[in-house]
């Protein structure tokens, strides 16, 4: 049996802009992706915490410090300054999951891991 497990998360990031005129993604500081695991056109779900809506999208790399880009469609539902927690998932057998630890970043006001 497969379960899906909590991969990454970057915790309770600042949206610094949002692109409506994009094909679609969230561009992340290229360093935080790193340091969460999150790979390059990898599916992310995206929550935000100041307005309670989620949506998924994929990742792509930024390389501006601190940058959170919402693109495209969902530009609609997260805005500039918005609080965001960016998770994604990994499928995996019961026995690696039990001891399986995600990798967890958080971040201050500026989007700089703590």
């Amino acid at each position: 049996m497969k379960l899906k497990i909590l991969k990454s998360k970057i915790h309770r990031a600042t949206v610094t802009e949002a692109c409506l005129d994009y094909e679609g993604s969230i561009s992340i500081d290229a360093k935080l992706m790193q340091s969460a695991g999150i790979v390059n056109y990898e599916k992310v779900h995206v929550l935000n915490i100041t307005n309670g809506n989620r949506l998924e999208t994929y990742a792509i790399p930024s390389e501006r410090a601190g940058h959170i880009c919402i693109n495209g469609a969902a530009a609609h539902l997260v805005s500039p300054k918005d609080l965001v927690i960016i998770v994604a998932y990994a499928q995996m057998e019961y026995q690696e999951a039990k001891n399986f630890n995600p990798k967890i970043v958080l971040v201050d006001q500026n989007n700089t891991q703590k």
